[in-house]
């Protein structure tokens, strides 16, 4: 008679989550080409349609053009947000960028964008005044009436790592710290809901979609003041 042996039960072996290998700096002026490619390009948007079914659907004369678009992005990143805000990149370790928040702090950008930038970006881009084009979208009037900082959140084409909610969470501390210093509200700005879902656990809330400009939509969830509990140490 064969008997039947029975093997020795393997333990389950458990699974662990890597941590993404990316290092997080504040951005120089040799990052904005890398950033403004994050930001302005037909397939960055969250339309999920291509630029040709974009154009489609919009009025002749308001399909976005790009090459000037993202000259007009490296101009304002340059004078405006390294100048006034902070950029934060989180870098890849072969040096790629995965991902940038461009913060503004409360009242920078009252000013009217079209009039502070107008004569820059006619001079620049050699063109009419009447021609520049949409100025990036954290310059509009956008979130909460109240005092309220605003970040700006993009990530690599294609590379779903940019989302992954440990690169999210060490991109966004250092700003988050300063706004938690001065016990402030933040709004942050994505280019898809689903990228605003793993701002979640770093307290941002309510998502809504707004309208940014020709054919671009953006999502805007809210952070409100954290007090002592919810405060990130430094």
């Amino acid at each position: 008679m064969t008997m039947a042996m029975a093997l020795p039960t393997t333990p389950a072996m458990p699974t662990l989550q890597l941590r993404l290998q990316t290092a997080v700096r504040a951005a120089e002026l040799v990052d904005v080409p890398a950033v403004v490619r994050m930001i302005a390009s037909p397939t960055s948007t969250s339309t999920a349609t291509s630029a040709s079914a974009s154009a489609a659907t919009l009025p002749e004369g308001s399909v976005p053009d790009w090459e000037q678009t993202r000259s007009a992005m490296r101009l304002v990143l340059a004078h405006y947000a390294l100048e006034e805000g902070r950029i934060w990149v989180a870098e890849r370790a072969d040096g790629g960028l995965l991902a940038a928040a461009v913060w503004l702090p409360p009242g920078v950008g009252s000013e009217p964008p079209d009039t502070r930038f107008s004569s820059l970006l006619a001079r620049e881009l050699a063109i009419g005044p009447d021609d520049c084009p949409v100025l990036p979208m954290w310059l509009k009037d956008v979130g909460p009436e109240l005092s309220h900082w605003k970040v700006f959140i993009v990530g690599a084409l294609h590379d779903t790592s940019a989302w992954d909610h440990t690169v999210a969470a060490d991109l966004l501390a250092p700003g988050l710290r300063a706004v938690d210093d001065e016990n402030a509200t933040a709004v942050a700005i994505t280019m898809s809901p689903r990228h605003g879902d793993q701002l979640r656990s770093l307290g941002f809330r309510g998502p809504h979609e707004v309208h940014l400009g020709p054919g671009v939509n953006g999502w805007l969830t809210t952070r409100h003041p954290m007090g002592g509990a919810g405060r990130l140490s430094a």
